[in-house]
């Protein structure tokens, strides 16, 4: 039969699969399935996939897929000859088992020992095996496909369920009913899942126009299920579609209104829908005086609601459904759909008129009464530890040789009054009945409850904002007090689980502790507080008393290469390389806020004509100095200065460190590496002309204390070494 290419369909019809895992299911079925007959041969490098998943399928259409793999050209090298044949030039055990792994049988060995080939690599003769290997047909290549993709999907609770026989069990997302195998016009005869494919499937569960329908050909799929099954089987196209439709529909029902942005929940709705149909509601304007992130949590996370906000942001009484149904009079639906949100906003208007009955400082010896973790006490523990901490962090604000500015006509005593009741009132929202239903709420709330109670508006943006950032890109709390508070939450929580030793593993981190992390980072960098990390720490673990488990040291120290190891991946994210970002980290800045300006300076410094041989040049000075024993003081006797080369160096050291010492204090790091480009000269003639390891001691230990002090001067904004490649 003649080898010839056709887009090749493959479709799973299942039940009802998870919405949330969908989107990422449809991907890995349709990319796994080309990777594996890429490999197996029977797809090109330009074969092209189209990805295709709904609520009921998923599906891939495969473009130039061959009947059958080209045959493979096989040549290997077995073994030497003196170890493949014994002395009668008969099959040696070891070469009869290395046959047999490639497919020979027991009985064929001597027959394929004639054929082999021998070879020398200019030592010892080789046993060389030559074959053809005859490419797979699309039959037996798409079995194995379809079992490699299946295995590997990112399934994230696989069910087990029975065939129609009533005893084969079957493992897999969701009950597959029927799937298709097209090539081209042709049906294909494979199996998968205890089924054999077809060309025929369902539609739309309501709308399909006929009960099965029946695929032409690979290519007319797409076409088929939309006109025929009422489906649009694409998901990149039903989701753009949706979101077409949203925009339309806001316009619509508002000049200035907007349909709230949710990439999360427009996937979710995507991997819901067939055939989406985007449709007005609105709910009373009574509604409205609750706190609106209330309401559109609410609309979003029950119902999957898209609520509709107005040009400033503010939520109005319209909200739009995405319906898998397209009735004539869509009244019936819409009416439904207002019908079923009116109790969710009650329960929300209830809970705040409720909450709202007591203060939020009437609620904190209620956190004595919570637990937080079982080592390390109760919510009200947690909160003076929060405090604690909070108050050490003002106090090294307040003594930091760096400026910190802090709010209008407020002085520390005053920001350390508003820290103080805003740490202890924080966690006070847990305990309401709105964060109770709507635990995301938690701060937000918060921050509400303080204004009803009447506290300062400074204090309440601080209660609200001391989760910030909850997650990447989120934004950082507004002010000082919320920045502190945050800041000390933060820490409380990455200084206790480090302290009892619940680190994250692998994937595993139920704490939430690399964000927690990246958010001590982000607050310290983006603000440029001027607190040193390690003073930080330091003053956090005696909060915790008796508390902790193990060596605090050690605790201390594993989290913060802890820090710097997330910081370190934050940087490579925003472009630094990974030689830059060792350069400046590996020095452990204890300002984190002066790390964007060591990177430019040392991304600058690369960019100079000197860079390389001063960067190497400083690694061979640090591993000459490693290898003294005991250290080595960074001076200089004039008197001992021999070689015109040491005499040079130091004179050239005596007019740069200076120079640079001077911005590096001013905080000019790009200009205090600068500087050190004038060293080159000096440095390569030392090197070339002088012996540091002199057989006067006297002469070594001061070469030695040459090279120190022109190690330190290299090496203040970073590393130079690792620049070196």
């Amino acid at each position: 039969m003649t080898n010839m290419t056709h887009p090749l369909l493959v479709e799973l019809f299942v039940e009802e699969l998870p919405p949330k895992a969908l989107k990422k299911l449809g991907e890995a079925f349709s990319q796994t399935l080309l990777a594996q007959l890429q490999n197996i041969g029977l797809a090109s490098s330009t074969s092209h996939v189209t990805a295709y998943a709904t609520p009921r399928r998923l599906g891939a259409r495969i473009t130039d897929v061959a009947t059958k793999a080209a045959d493979k050209a096989i040549w290997q090298k077995l073994m030497p000859v003196a170890v493949g044949l014994d002395a009668s030039g008969n099959a040696t055990p070891a070469l009869a088992k290395k046959l047999q792994s490639l497919g020979i049988a027991a009985g064929a060995v001597a027959g394929a020992v004639a054929t082999l080939k021998r070879m020398s690599d200019g030592k010892v003769d080789n046993l060389i095996y030559e074959a053809t290997a005859s490419g797979a047909t699309l039959v037996v290549g798409l079995q194995q496909a379809l079992a490699e993709t299946i295995a590997k999907l990112p399934i994230p609770k696989v069910m087990t369920y029975q065939l129609a026989d009533g005893w084969t069990d079957v493992k897999f997302v969701r009950p597959v009913h029927s799937f298709i195998a097209l090539h081209g016009t042709t049906a294909l005869p494979v199996t998968a899942l205890g089924l054999t494919a077809s060309n025929t499937t369902q539609g739309h569960r309501f709308e399909a126009k006929v009960p099965l329908i029946t695929i032409q050909n690979a290519d007319s799929y797409e076409a088929q299920m939309q006109d025929e099954g009422a489906v649009i089987a694409s998901y990149a196209a039903r989701r753009q579609m949706i979101a077409d439709q949203l925009a339309a529909a806001a316009s619509q029902a508002g000049q200035d209104l907007r349909a709230i942005e949710d990439e999360a929940l427009l996937d979710e709705v995507t991997s819901l829908v067939e055939r989406p149909n985007v449709l007005t509601c609105e709910f009373e304007r009574e509604f409205l005086d609750v706190p609106q992130e209330c309401l559109i949590l609410t609309m979003k996370a029950n119902q999957k609601y898209f609520p509709l906000l107005d040009a400033k942001g503010k939520l109005s009484n319209k909200f739009l459904v995405v319906s898998n149904i397209s009735p004539s009079d869509p009244s019936a639906v819409i009416e439904g759909n207002e019908r079923v949100v009116r109790p969710r906003l009650a329960d929300a208007k209830f809970f705040f008129d409720q909450d709202r009955k007591r203060t939020l400082e009437s609620r904190v010896e209620s956190l004595t009464k919570v637990v937080y973790h079982n080592k390390l006490g109760t919510q009200g523990e947690r909160t003076e530890r929060v405090a604690a901490i909070a108050a050490s962090i003002v106090k090294q604000l307040s003594n930091a040789t760096l400026p910190f500015t802090v709010q209008a006509k407020d002085e520390f005593d005053v920001l350390a009054s508003k820290v103080a009741q805003a740490a202890r009132l924080a966690k006070t929202d847990l305990l309401t009945d709105m964060v109770g239903e709507f635990p995301e709420l938690q701060g937000i709330m918060g921050g509400y409850y303080a204004r009803h109670d009447g506290l300062r508006d400074g204090v309440a943006i601080a209660i609200e904002d001391h989760y910030k950032p909850r997650f990447a890109g989120d934004a950082l709390p507004r002010n000082h007090t919320g920045t502190v508070v945050a800041l000390a939450d933060k820490l409380e929580t990455l200084v206790g689980m480090f302290g009892i030793g619940n680190l994250p593993t692998g994937d595993k981190d139920p704490f939430a502790l690399r964000r927690h992390a990246l958010g001590v980072i982000r607050m310290l960098v983006e603000k440029n507080l001027p607190l040193a990390l390690p003073e930080l720490l330091a003053h956090c673990f005696p909060c915790f008393t008796d508390k902790l488990e193990g060596n605090p040291d050690d605790a201390c120290e594993a989290l913060t290469s802890f820090i710097y190891d997330r910081f370190a991946g934050s940087l490579r994210e925003q472009g630094y390389t990974a030689q830059e970002v060792d350069a400046v980290l590996s020095m452990r800045p204890t300002r984190l806020g002066d790390v964007p300006k060591r990177l430019d300076a040392v991304r600058a410094f690369a960019a100079l004509p000197e860079s390389t041989a001063l960067a190497a040049a400083n690694k061979r000075v640090g591993n000459i100095l490693k290898k003294v024993a005991g250290t080595v003081t960074p001076s200089v006797n004039l008197s001992l200065l021999k070689e015109q080369a040491e005499i040079d160096l130091n004179a050239a050291l005596a007019l740069v460190q200076p120079l640079s010492d001077v911005a590096y204090e001013q905080g000019d790091y790009t200009a205090a590496l600068t500087a050190l480009a004038k060293l080159k000269a000096p440095v390569d003639a030392f090197f070339e002309h002088v012996m540091v390891n002199a057989d006067d001691a006297a002469l070594k230990a001061n070469r030695l204390g040459l090279l120190a002090t022109l190690h330190a001067a290299m090496n203040r904004v970073a590393d130079l070494s690792k620049l070196a490649s």
